[in-house]
């Protein structure tokens, strides 16, 4: 059979690894729930690139298909990978299928045009990480076209089975290739890293303990989120307290600079500095897209529910314009938008989400013991009241000398 100007070879068996996908219970790539979908339509549709058969028919979208296919020969000719990139596909295309969910049936059933479909768009995905390793500085417009596109690719509906965009990352730059390049999940951190929402930069290197394969782009971005060994959790909310509130008690609020995990949070106590260590955070346009794909993936997905908890915490914690200043302040957070639409940003994230684990409890059980204190209450409305600028403690240190010498001035007068 001819197939996209190649003709198509005998099949060889599907390997064993690839028997894996076949064994789940669910597909890892899936049209999402109308009841997550509904809150945030904009969240789960891709701006500028298609990938995968779930939003080929968007019109809106139409004007990369032929890109994309300029991409993918120019490509694939250069390195002489045609044919083997066509044929591994067609080998693995049933296996490929069970991956997704929603697929309409002229897609799904035509393996013709899957296939090519497949190759098109995983071709595009790695000519743009290998684009985004090699480039420096480059102009502030294209420079937004690529996050853009980046935050395409971390769309839970806009995926391409991993285990197919390794296959073909192995034929193009590593069988056919003479120059030294580096693996997929290296060229995909830098992919990551423009939507990664912390400072605190995103390291392959931590993903050494992770031992099994990511089922696409967003699961690995996933993984970088995980603290790498095992995190106490309970399944119960505990009562929440607002930035605003534990700081009018005392707490303080730090960026953690000794993560132990991306969005590790850390409560250290101290008479008169009780603080919350907690990750820097970028608040922005992106900022919701990333977390709620990544929070549907894990309320979907047989994973932890990691980042679920965090959007949980940081909701209890910025509830209010008034908290996101404080946080703010703080240097823990820092928001492109409005502090209204901040606190709405994060409140939304969380709107209709079963929470099955919290990872925080430790944190939030020393906060609250400490807000409860009495000590605590009394020692945080004398720092407020006193001590929160220095003009105001110069003038109580000032008034109680006043007040020392005008005692012994009475207590040393002579009869």
């Amino acid at each position: 059979m001819f197939v996209s100007g190649i003709y198509e070879e005998e099949k060889e068996p599907i390997l064993k690894e690839d028997k894996l996908l076949k064994k789940l219970h669910f597909p890892p790539i899936f049209v999402i729930p109308s009841w997550l979908r509904d809150i945030s339509p904009n969240s789960f549709t891709p701006r500028v690139v298609s990938i995968g058969p779930l939003h080929r028919e968007h019109t809106h979208l139409k004007s990369m298909e032929k890109k994309k296919d300029k991409y993918m020969r120019k490509l694939l000719v250069e390195r002489d990978t045609y044919n083997d990139c066509f044929k591994t596909v067609r080998n693995k295309i049933e296996a490929i299928k069970s991956c997704y969910s929603g697929m309409k049936e002229e897609i799904y059933n035509n393996d013709d045009k899957l296939v090519e479909m497949i190759v098109t768009d995983t071709c595009f995905i790695l000519r743009f990480i290998y684009k985004l390793a090699k480039s420096g500085d480059i102009p502030s417009e294209k420079r937004i076209r690529r996050r853009s596109i980046a935050l395409d690719l971390v769309l839970l509906e806009n995926q391409i089975p991993f285990f197919v965009l390794q296959d073909i990352y192995d034929i193009i730059f590593k069988k056919k290739s003479t120059v030294t390049t580096p693996d997929l999940k290296t060229m995909l951190c830098g992919l990551l890293q423009q939507v990664n929402p912390f400072k605190k930069e995103l390291n392959v290197e931590n993903l050494s303990s992770v031992t099994s394969s990511p089922f696409h782009i967003v699961g690995l971005l996933h993984e970088f989120y995980q603290p790498g060994y095992k995190l106490s959790k309970i399944s119960y909310i505990p009562k929440a307290h607002t930035a605003v509130k534990l700081h009018e008690v005392g707490v303080r609020f730090k960026p953690n600079q000794m993560l132990k995990w991306p969005m590790a949070m850390e409560f250290e106590s101290s008479p008169l500095n009780p603080t919350i260590k907690m990750p820097e955070v970028v608040i922005d346009n992106h900022f919701e897209v990333v977390m709620r794909n990544l929070v549907v993936y894990e309320q979907c997905s047989p994973v932890e529910s990691y980042v679920t908890s965090y959007v949980k915490a940081m909701n209890m914690l910025a509830a209010t314009p008034k908290d996101i200043a404080t946080l703010v302040e703080s240097d823990v957070l820092t928001s492109h938008l409005g502090p209204n639409e901040t606190a709405s940003n994060i409140r939304n994230i969380c709107k209709d989400v079963t929470f099955l684990d919290f990872y925080y409890m430790d944190v939030w059980e020393k906060a609250k013991k400490h807000y409860d204190s009495y000590w605590s209450r009394n020692l945080g409305v004398l720092k407020r009241k006193y001590f929160d600028t220095p003009w105001k403690a110069i003038a109580l240190f000032v008034g109680f000398i006043g007040f020392i010498s005008l005692v012994a001035g009475f207590t040393f007068r002579k009869p």
